[in-house]
């Protein structure tokens, strides 16, 4: 039976799954927004939250908060996450720093996917748009039209 068990297992044993999340909470805090599968979004956003507080907890005495925090995430993402402006825009909040937004499935698998960001953020995105085939296509009308322009 499953009764009291949180967490999604993700097909893993318990070591590739911390591994996983280490790097995925490491990810987001230092790209401020990571798209990856709608599971490991939600999962991921249910671990950020308490990874933020205590970092936000720490007022005067930082070494305690990394030491705490070494264990959750990798060192170079502490450091991101320590910075004062990283704080300051979270500040206002006391939970729900990040937001899900649901993707169109991947077309290799099917897989549902999403993108987990920080909410406080200068910019969002709502869906995702790019399409390399267009953007070839206007980079070489351009180059085309430089052309023109430098043979008259």
């Amino acid at each position: 039976m499953k009764h009291c068990k949180i967490g999604r297992q993700f097909g893993r044993v318990r070591r590739q799954r911390l591994a996983l999340s280490r790097t995925m909470l490491g990810s987001l805090i230092m790209h401020e927004r990571i798209e990856t599968t709608q599971a490991k979004a939600k999962e991921l956003k249910m671990q950020i939250d308490p990874v933020i507080t205590k970092a936000k907890r720490g007022g005067s005495d930082k070494l305690v908060v990394v030491r705490k925090l070494e264990g959750i995430i990798p060192l170079i993402a502490i450091k991101k996450l320590m910075t004062s402006e990283f704080i300051e825009r979270l500040d206002k909040r006391t939970s729900g720093y990040t937001r899900v937004i649901k993707l169109p499935r991947r077309k290799s698998d099917s897989a549902e996917m999403a993108i987990i960001e920080f909410v406080d953020q200068k910019e969002t995105i709502t869906e995702k748009t790019t399409d390399k085939k267009s953007e070839k296509t206007v980079a070489k009308k351009e180059e085309k039209k430089v052309a023109t322009k430098d043979s008259k």
